[in-house]
């Protein structure tokens, strides 16, 4: 049984799932978007051709890549902001300088949930996903390239080994409650 729904944010809110590759993003921005009844963005869909294939390679992004990526899908997201609904997108925003670009592209208040685990169970996750371009090998790259938040960000961490429905519900007490750090 569906937890009974909880207050919806505040209009023109961002929320942006986050995390590397296999912390669960795109399954909590997925199922948040749903409870909260509205657009969910999937931050791989914003990539360009050639990032793909060097993700699919087995080479790790630099900022190069990561630059134009990030406008892409702050842009879009600032484009699905609408009054009386916020907006969820799943981002990995490793870096704090990302998720500035972000808050910078959206233009709007943007709050982030960090999903969070171990290598050993981030390597048992993509290992056992398949159809997605993004190589198991590059786990190592992300975790190095990861930027935990500082105090001063709006960001919510989350043990990603939670079921996804809990994650969810904890996700959304903490934006109804006003969405502090």
């Amino acid at each position: 049984m569906q937890p009974p729904p909880r207050p919806v944010p505040s209009a023109g809110l961002a929320i942006i799932a986050m995390g590397v590759s296999g912390s669960g993003k795109s399954t909590l921005g997925a199922l948040l978007a749903d409870r909260l009844d509205c657009p969910f963005l999937e931050g791989d869909d914003f990539h360009d051709a050639r990032a793909v294939a060097k993700m699919r390679a087995g080479r790790p992004l630099d900022d190069d890549d990561r630059w134009p990526w990030l406008d892409r899908l702050g842009e879009a997201v600032a484009r699905s902001l609408a009054p009386g609904r916020p907006v969820v997108a799943a981002c990995s925003a490793l870096r704090r300088s990302y998720r500035q670009r972000l808050r910078d592209a959206i233009g709007a208040p943007t709050r982030f949930v960090l999903l969070d685990a171990s290598q050993d169970e981030l390597l048992r996750r993509l290992t056992q996903r398949s159809g997605h371009y993004m190589p198991a090998s590059l786990l190592d790259s992300q975790l190095a390239t990861l930027e935990r938040p500082d105090a001063d960000e709006a960001v919510f961490t989350l043990d990603a080994v939670a079921p996804p429905d809990r994650l969810c519900e904890i996700a959304q007490a903490w934006l109804a409650d006003g969405a502090r750090p």
